[in-house]
Protein backbone atom coordinates (compact mmCIF):
# COMPACT_ATOMS: atom_id res chain seq x y z
CA UNK A 1 0.00 0.00 0.00
CA UNK A 2 1.12 3.22 -0.57
CA UNK A 3 2.16 5.07 2.64
CA UNK A 4 0.12 8.57 2.18
CA UNK A 5 2.42 9.96 5.19
CA UNK A 6 5.15 9.81 2.63
CA UNK A 7 2.92 11.26 -0.49
CA UNK A 8 4.91 14.25 -1.49
CA UNK A 9 2.24 16.15 -3.44
CA UNK A 10 -1.61 17.00 -2.85
CA UNK A 11 -2.91 15.17 -5.84
CA UNK A 12 -1.41 11.74 -4.63
CA UNK A 13 -3.20 11.96 -1.62
CA UNK A 14 -6.22 13.67 -3.05
CA UNK A 15 -5.96 10.62 -5.63
CA UNK A 16 -6.29 7.86 -2.80
CA UNK A 17 -8.85 9.96 -1.22
CA UNK A 18 -11.31 9.85 -4.26
CA UNK A 19 -10.16 6.21 -4.60
CA UNK A 20 -11.14 5.52 -1.20
CA UNK A 21 -14.33 7.97 -1.45
CA UNK A 22 -15.66 5.51 -4.49
CA UNK A 23 -15.12 2.11 -2.29
CA UNK A 24 -17.56 3.81 0.45
CA UNK A 25 -19.93 4.58 -1.91
CA UNK A 26 -20.19 1.73 -3.08
CA UNK A 27 -20.17 -0.69 -0.06
CA UNK A 28 -22.96 1.92 1.25
CA UNK A 29 -24.70 1.69 -1.48
CA UNK A 30 -24.43 -2.65 -1.21
CA UNK A 31 -25.04 -2.50 2.19
CA UNK A 32 -27.96 -0.17 2.45
CA UNK A 33 -29.73 -2.14 -0.34
CA UNK A 34 -29.73 -4.92 1.92
CA UNK A 35 -30.17 -3.70 4.53
CA UNK A 36 -33.38 -1.75 3.89
CA UNK A 37 -35.22 -5.10 3.10
CA UNK A 38 -34.12 -6.54 6.01
CA UNK A 39 -35.46 -3.24 8.49
CA UNK A 40 -38.54 -3.25 6.38
CA UNK A 41 -39.14 -6.75 7.75
CA UNK A 42 -39.01 -5.44 11.35
CA UNK A 43 -41.01 -1.97 10.33
CA UNK A 44 -37.85 -0.41 11.70
CA UNK A 45 -36.69 3.03 9.55
CA UNK A 46 -33.20 3.98 9.38
CA UNK A 47 -33.41 6.39 12.10
CA UNK A 48 -34.89 3.61 14.21
CA UNK A 49 -32.16 1.40 13.51
CA UNK A 50 -28.94 3.48 14.29
CA UNK A 51 -30.48 4.48 17.70
CA UNK A 52 -31.02 0.71 18.35
CA UNK A 53 -27.55 0.52 17.44
CA UNK A 54 -26.07 3.11 19.70
CA UNK A 55 -28.39 1.87 22.81
CA UNK A 56 -26.68 -1.48 22.41
CA UNK A 57 -23.67 -0.01 23.38
CA UNK A 58 -25.07 1.90 26.08
CA UNK A 59 -26.66 0.63 29.28
CA UNK A 60 -29.61 3.37 28.76
CA UNK A 61 -29.24 6.97 27.54
CA UNK A 62 -31.23 10.08 28.46
CA UNK A 63 -34.47 11.36 25.90
CA UNK A 64 -32.02 14.33 25.51
CA UNK A 65 -28.94 12.09 25.09
CA UNK A 66 -30.71 10.31 22.40
CA UNK A 67 -31.40 14.19 20.86
CA UNK A 68 -27.92 15.67 20.56
CA UNK A 69 -26.53 11.89 19.08
CA UNK A 70 -28.99 11.50 16.58
CA UNK A 71 -29.01 15.38 15.94
CA UNK A 72 -32.81 15.42 16.12
CA UNK A 73 -35.03 17.73 18.67
CA UNK A 74 -36.19 15.87 21.85
CA UNK A 75 -39.56 15.93 20.63
CA UNK A 76 -38.59 13.75 17.47
CA UNK A 77 -36.16 11.62 19.74
CA UNK A 78 -39.55 10.78 22.12
CA UNK A 79 -41.24 9.87 18.33
CA UNK A 80 -38.39 7.27 17.38
CA UNK A 81 -38.27 5.93 20.98
CA UNK A 82 -42.54 5.57 21.07
CA UNK A 83 -42.33 3.35 17.65
CA UNK A 84 -39.52 1.64 18.48
CA UNK A 85 -40.84 0.40 22.57
CA UNK A 86 -44.11 -0.06 20.75
CA UNK A 87 -42.44 -2.85 18.68
CA UNK A 88 -40.92 -4.06 22.01
CA UNK A 89 -37.47 -2.89 20.55
CA UNK A 90 -36.76 -0.47 23.54
CA UNK A 91 -38.28 0.23 26.79
CA UNK A 92 -38.50 3.33 29.25
CA UNK A 93 -36.91 3.25 33.07
CA UNK A 94 -37.62 5.99 35.84
CA UNK A 95 -34.35 7.17 37.08
CA UNK A 96 -34.11 5.72 40.65
CA UNK A 97 -33.05 9.13 42.26
CA UNK A 98 -35.36 11.32 40.02
CA UNK A 99 -38.37 9.77 38.66
CA UNK A 100 -39.43 12.77 36.55
CA UNK A 101 -36.07 11.41 34.54
CA UNK A 102 -37.11 9.11 31.85
CA UNK A 103 -34.31 6.50 30.56
CA UNK A 104 -34.34 4.46 27.23
CA UNK A 105 -32.62 0.84 27.03
CA UNK A 106 -32.63 -1.51 24.35
CA UNK A 107 -34.60 -4.88 25.39
CA UNK A 108 -33.60 -8.37 24.19
CA UNK A 109 -35.83 -8.03 21.45
CA UNK A 110 -34.00 -4.70 20.10
CA UNK A 111 -30.41 -6.29 21.19
CA UNK A 112 -31.06 -9.67 18.57
CA UNK A 113 -32.41 -7.45 16.27
CA UNK A 114 -29.23 -5.04 16.02
CA UNK A 115 -27.45 -8.20 16.02
CA UNK A 116 -28.78 -9.84 13.11
CA UNK A 117 -28.23 -6.83 11.32
CA UNK A 118 -24.50 -6.66 11.85
CA UNK A 119 -24.45 -9.88 10.86
CA UNK A 120 -25.90 -9.09 7.53
CA UNK A 121 -23.67 -6.12 7.36
CA UNK A 122 -21.07 -8.09 7.80
CA UNK A 123 -21.81 -10.81 5.16
CA UNK A 124 -22.64 -8.11 3.09
CA UNK A 125 -18.73 -6.49 3.69
CA UNK A 126 -17.42 -9.74 3.14
CA UNK A 127 -18.23 -10.57 0.09
CA UNK A 128 -16.57 -7.61 -0.90
CA UNK A 129 -13.61 -7.72 0.84
CA UNK A 130 -13.22 -10.90 -0.96
CA UNK A 131 -13.13 -9.54 -4.39
CA UNK A 132 -10.74 -7.39 -3.47
CA UNK A 133 -6.65 -7.15 -4.77
CA UNK A 134 -4.61 -6.83 -1.91
CA UNK A 135 -3.95 -3.21 -2.52
CA UNK A 136 -6.89 -2.33 -1.77
CA UNK A 137 -7.91 -4.46 1.22
CA UNK A 138 -4.60 -2.92 2.68
CA UNK A 139 -5.82 0.57 1.81
CA UNK A 140 -8.81 -0.71 3.51
CA UNK A 141 -7.58 -1.96 6.54
CA UNK A 142 -5.50 1.42 7.02
CA UNK A 143 -8.28 3.45 6.34
CA UNK A 144 -9.99 1.51 8.94
CA UNK A 145 -7.22 1.42 11.85
CA UNK A 146 -7.42 5.75 11.07
CA UNK A 147 -11.15 6.12 11.25
CA UNK A 148 -10.88 3.74 14.18
CA UNK A 149 -8.85 6.07 16.34
CA UNK A 150 -10.65 9.23 16.37
CA UNK A 151 -13.48 9.95 19.32
CA UNK A 152 -17.23 9.29 17.10
CA UNK A 153 -19.90 11.26 18.98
Amino acid sequence: MKNIHSMNSGPAVQAEADRLADFVLFTQRSCILNLSGELSKGNVSFPQFFLMAYLSSEEYLTMSDIAKKMGHSTAAATGLVDRLEKLAYVERIHAAEDRRKIMVRITAKGVEFVSHMRKEIANDLAGILSSMDEEAAETVEHTKRAISSRVIA
